[in-house]
């Protein structure tokens, strides 16, 4: 009782198989800020029919991007030399305004817009049928560790998202991106990229490519962690393409912790 939190020895007791699992039930839906909120209606609006339609079949929590808006906010703040926190701050501002637009649209739905920070309300909204809303990037706000290179917060909207999953027990995530998910190469600039179809943590981190459409660091982060077991990245384009991933099914990219056998 007596030790210091910070004694190796002490942490190294405090590792236990019987972590608590919060909401392993639930399923995290992030919705790309640039890839699908940029787009407009034509992009978002097939994607709102389909949460509303599966609200009730599978509990969800829906989190969104900033986009275009969010590098833009950042720009400016560059320029004025603002710190890494009160750029984390910002960010996290211009990723509210898609919350409530996404709000609005879903409102007839049965959907809220968590305030910042209110994780322990999620069960409530979940409880009574509703669709959450969160904002993606971490609420580190003014507590964001300066990176190493340059004043850019180093944790991104998927980060975010991954870390609110792991904390709660939630088993999945699924990124909605205007992809097909990961390939070995940028679909968008070379020709004949490659389409992974399947890897484990492991897998694709001996062989990751040097384009990625998630945060790299989601996957450092992955190593240690406890809950989330599988993360799927559908194109939200693809008509149908995330019902299908909220009903189990292999579309897109499907990476797991570990192996199935």
């Amino acid at each position: 009782m007596r030790e210091s939190l910070v004694n190796r020895d002490v942490v190294a007791q405090t590792d236990s198989p019987r972590e608590y699992e919060i909401m392993p039930h639930v399923s995290l839906v992030s919705i790309g800020g640039r890839s699908i909120f940029d787009r407009g209606r034509s992009a978002l609006m097939p994607i709102v029919d389909e949460l509303a339609a599966t609200r009730k079949k599978h509990p969800i929590v829906v989190g969104v991007g900033g986009g275009t808006r969010v590098r833009h906010t950042a720009s400016i703040a560059l320029d004025l030399g603002l710190p890494t926190g009160g750029i984390a701050q910002l960010i996290g501002a211009m990723e509210e305004c898609n919350a409530v637009f996404l709000n609005a649209l879903l409102a007839k739905h049965g959907s809220i817009q968590m305030p910042r920070d209110h994780f322990w309300e999620l069960s409530m909204y979940i409880d009574n049928g509703m669709i959450p809303i969160v904002i993606s990037v971490p609420p580190y706000h003014f507590w964001e560790p300066p990176p190493e290179v340059g004043v850019l917060p180093a944790h991104g909207s998927d980060f975010g998202l991954f870390m609110l999953a792991e904390v709660l027990g939630m088993k999945k995530i699924i990124f909605v991106k205007d992809q097909d998910g990961l390939f070995d190469r940028d679909p968008a600039r070379h020709e004949g990229a490659r389409h992974i179809e399947k890897a484990t943590l492991a897998e694709l981190k001996a062989d990751m490519p040097p384009e990625v459409i998630l945060d790299e660091l989601l996957f450092s982060a992955w190593e240690n962690a406890r809950h989330v077991k599988r993360i799927q990245i559908v194109n939200g384009l693809t008509p149908g393409a995330l019902t299908r991933a909220l009903d189990g099914e292999d579309v897109g990219t499907v990476l797991t912790k570990e192996s199935a056998s």
